[in-house]
Parts: C-alpha cells; sequence; structure tokens
C-alpha cells in the first residue's frame, strides 16, 4: 500500500474538507432553530478519519502515476458519497443507509435524484447540504475533467489534446492556476445567479440553494414542485440562462478572460449545443401544435424550460410533461443521452463525441461513394487521429451497453418498463426525475426497492466518472505493475 500512499492522503484532505463544509448547515440549524446533532457526529465523523488517513500517509512522494490517478478519481466521488452520507443517516428524516447513501451519491453526481417525499416540509439545514454537495460536484468534475482526466486519457478533455497546437497546458502554464482560474469563474457564476434569483423574488436561503444547484446543473430544489413551485416567468428564464452557462466548457471562459472574446459565440461545441436547443423546441412545438390543433394551448414557457433542463442534464421541472404523449417522452429520453458540452457540469454523452460520430459516418459513406478517396476527419480545424477516433466509438458503445444492462437489471428488481428504462437513463446521464408516474417529474425514488436505488446509484457514478475511469480498476492487468 506504500504505492499509494498520495492517494490516500488526498482523501484524507478532501475529508477534512467535507467534514468542514458540514459546520455550514450546522450554522443555518442555529438559525433556523433545528435543534439535532446530524451534521455535528457527520461532521466529526469525516474529520477523524480524514486526519487519519492524512497522518498515516504525510510521508508521501506528492506525485500521481496513471494507476494511482485511476484509483483515486473513484475513490474521491466514493469516499465523498460515503461520508457525505452521514448527516441524512443522523437527521431527524429518518432514512435508512441505502436511501441516505442514494441521496448523497445523488448529490455529489449532480443527479438530481431524490428519495425525501417531503421537501417542502425537509430541515433548511438537510435542503442546504444538498445543494452544497451538487454544487461540491459540479466544481470538482470540471476541474478533474481539464487537469487529471487528460492525464489518464479519459473524459472530455482530451478533446483538448487532439492537436499538439490546442492543448489545456498551454491555457495557462500549470494545473493549479488553471484550477483558481476555474474556481473564480465557478465562484462568480454562483453569486450572479444567487443575486438574479434574489432580485425576481426568491428568499435569502431559496437563491442561495438553487444558485448551486443551477450551476452545477443538479436540480436539487427544496420544493416538491421544483422550480415550478415559484410559478414566475423571470424566475424560469433565469434559471435557463444560468443552466445553459454552466453547460458550456469552462475552458471557454477562460479562454475569454485570456482575450478571445469571441470563443463563446465561435466555439463548435457552444454553437452545436445552441442549435440543439433551438431544434429540440421547434420539434416539440410543431408535435404539440398538430395534437392540440389550437396555439393557444401550447405552452411555449414549458417547453424551453424543460429542453434546456432535461439536455443539460439538471433536472428541474415547471410542470407534468407525461401528458403530452408519447413522442415527446421518447424525445426526452434522447436528450438526456446527449448532455451539454465537454468540460462543464454535466453530463450524457456529451456534443462533442455526438459531433465527431457524425463526422465519422459521413466519412464512412464518402468511402462507399468513393472507394479510392483518402478523407481526413477534421473537428475544429483539428485532425482527428484514428486512436482518438476509437475511443469515441468505445465510449458511445460501452455507454449504451451498460445503458441496457441497468434497464435489464431494474426490470428484474419488479419495476415496469418505463420506470427501468428511463432510471437507467436518468442514472447514467445524471439528469434527475425520469419518466412514469412513479419517477416522474412529480415523483421520487423513495418507493424503490433497496436494491434498485443500489443500481441506480452505480449508474450515477459510472456517468459522472465517464465510464472508463471506473471499469478499468475492475481489469486484473490494470494492477499489474
Amino acid at each position: 500500500m506504500s504505492n499509494y500512499k498520495t492517494v490516500f492522503f488526498t482523501l484524507g484532505v478532501l475529508q477534512i474538507i467535507l467534514g468542514i463544509s458540514m459546520m455550514i448547515p450546522i450554522l443555518a440549524q442555529y438559525i433556523y432553530s433545528e435543534v439535532d446533532s446530524s451534521f455535528i457526529g457527520g461532521s466529526i465523523i469525516s474529520i477523524i478519519f480524514g486526519i487519519l488517513f492524512f497522518l498515516t500517509n504525510l510521508n508521501h512522494d506528492k506525485k500521481l502515476n496513471l494507476q494511482q490517478a485511476f484509483l483515486l478519481t473513484a475513490l474521491s466521488w466514493l469516499s465523498i458519497a460515503i461520508f457525505g452520507s452521514l448527516p441524512f443517516i443522523f437527521s431527524t428524516l429518518e432514512l435508512s443507509i441505502t436511501d441516505s447513501f442514494f441521496e448523497s451519491m445523488s448529490g455529489i453526481t449532480t443527479t438530481g435524484s431524490t428519495i425525501i417525499s417531503n421537501l417542502d416540509e425537509a430541515p433548511r439545514s438537510i435542503l442546504l447540504w444538498r445543494a452544497m454537495l451538487q454544487w461540491l460536484g459540479g466544481i470538482g468534475i470540471i476541474v478533474m475533467a481539464i487537469t487529471l482526466m487528460p492525464i489518464m486519457n479519459v473524459g472530455g478533455m482530451q478533446l483538448f489534446k487532439i492537436s499538439s497546437n490546442d492543448s489545456s497546458e498551454k491555457l495557462l502554464p500549470k494545473s493549479k492556476e488553471i484550477s483558481l482560474r476555474l474556481i473564480y469563474v465557478y465562484l462568480s457564476l454562483t453569486a450572479l445567479c444567487a443575486v438574479t434569483y434574489k432580485i425576481f423574488g426568491m428568499n435569502t436561503f431559496d437563491s442561495l440553494t438553487h444558485s448551486m444547484t443551477t450551476i452545477a446543473t443538479g436540480g436539487f430544489s427544496n420544493y416538491n414542485e421544483s422550480i415550478g413551485y415559484f410559478n414566475s416567468l423571470s424566475i424560469e428564464i433565469s434559471s435557463m440562462i444560468f443552466i445553459i452557462l454552466g453547460s458550456l466548457p469552462f475552458i471557454a471562459y477562460i479562454k475569454f478572460l485570456n482575450g478571445d472574446r469571441k470563443i463563446l459565440i465561435s466555439d463548435v461545441q457552444i454553437r452545436a449545443f445552441l442549435k440543439i436547443i433551438i431544434f429540440s423546441i421547434i420539434i416539440l412545438f410543431i408535435y404539440l401544435l398538430f395534437q392540440n390543433k389550437d396555439f393557444s394551448l401550447i405552452n411555449l414557457r414549458a417547453i424551453f424550460f424543460n429542453v434546456i433542463s432535461i439536455l443539460s442534464g439538471t433536472g428541474y421541472v415547471t410542470g407534468e410533461f407525461d401528458g403530452w404523449g408519447n413522442f415527446p417522452l421518447i424525445f426526452f429520453l434522447t436528450l438526456m443521452f446527449i448532455g451539454g458540452c465537454a468540460g462543464s457540469t454535466t453530463c450524457g454523452i456529451k456534443i462533442f463525441r455526438i459531433q465527431i460520430l457524425y463526422l465519422f459516418i459521413v466519412n464512412q459513406l464518402k468511402k462507399i461513394i468513393y472507394p479510392k478517396g483518402v478523407f481526413i476527419i477534421k473537428y475544429d480545424k483539428n485532425s482527428v487521429d484514428d486512436k482518438f477516433m476509437a475511443s469515441i466509438i468505445s465510449f458511445i458503445f460501452l455507454y449504451l451497453v451498460i445503458f441496457f444492462l441497468i434497464t435489464a437489471f431494474l426490470s428484474l428488481s419488479g419495476l415496469d418498463f418505463v420506470t427501468s428504462i428511463s432510471g437507467a437513463a436518468t442514472s447514467i446521464s445524471n439528469v434527475g426525475p425520469g419518466l412514469g408516474s412513479i419517477i416522474g417529474p412529480n415523483g421520487n425514488f423513495s418507493s424503490l426497492p433497496e436494491i434498485s436505488k443500489w443500481i441506480l446509484t452505480l449508474g450515477m457514478i459510472l456517468g459522472r466518472l465517464e465510464l472508463f475511469a471506473i471499469l478499468v480498476l475492475f481489469l486484473p492487468s490494470f494492477w499489474r505493475n
């Protein structure tokens, strides 16, 4: 285990930070007169374990090899989910270990699926902790995607390594400097979102918690009706704007701060993401228009909001869309898979992978028409080599295989087809609500069998960490020196 001292040292630091973070909900308990020891107990346990990991691995080499980087990535999310579940276990909600872990994993992976039935009456401290978990998970995956995952050659940010002329390392000289810039952008967007929500009618607590879950594209809300509770057009427009901002590649913000003022409109991922939003809204509008035959019956506001929320994996809802018919359900299921841009807080397959897969298919069709022709796949003026192309195809194939496997296991656990297939999609794509009467927009996951919840939590972490970062740990060859 001496080879892994750096891994456990880092885990210790993370646990200490997590334990200290629990003191913020303790302050909320004092403000809102909530008397219980849920966060005190959770904080003490987290800090003690963190200190033990820290001290026992103090003499480490301060370097991460490829093997250790993979292990650290997986254990970081897993350990935070475990210790992050302690306040739920100790709370007055009387949640089981399964439910507590499910809620914690849903938070840290920014999924947004919940097992809490009556959010309106839940303790403020618990609501704040749920929002904090999603916020920490959002910034965590961005920093990891840009500074750590390129080293491992997994995740979305290998996009910036397609060409030697445009790599993430050249944006700023050091990973530490990149991370600091990312944190600055993340904090700024969160603060701006909170102020905007406050201006348009949310109270201070709601504006704070919802700003964290909005920028993290997590979707946890303080109310059963989600954003629909406020019934405010201004709040919904604000939410859509900041969800989109959280769905854009954060590396683009760094480029913007470095002087590239056109990056937010010239980036191929961003343009494609916005086009998909517009296209999806038009498709649903046309469908509902033909269905209702009356323009006045079409809720444009709901169409706009739900498309943006589901595509980004946020999972906020403003109303029941199950009544729109079968086609919108299938359409929303497709949007769940797509997700947002690489290097953002979103999950799913990611825009750039869809784009490159499309270019690959077009290229194959050209080779059929012109067998002797030589065609080079270019993405954003960079050539896509065979190795990178293979990683894209492998990821998408594996993504779909795991989706079908999760669906099958959920069906075997006793769930109906709609709940199984949408539950699998929402877990691996980290979206939040599923489809149907049980886990749909106005439902929750509390009534599911325990085995189903464990299957879903596995799907959450697999989707959050881009599959390979978890699955590679189960290869015997990975552990051979």
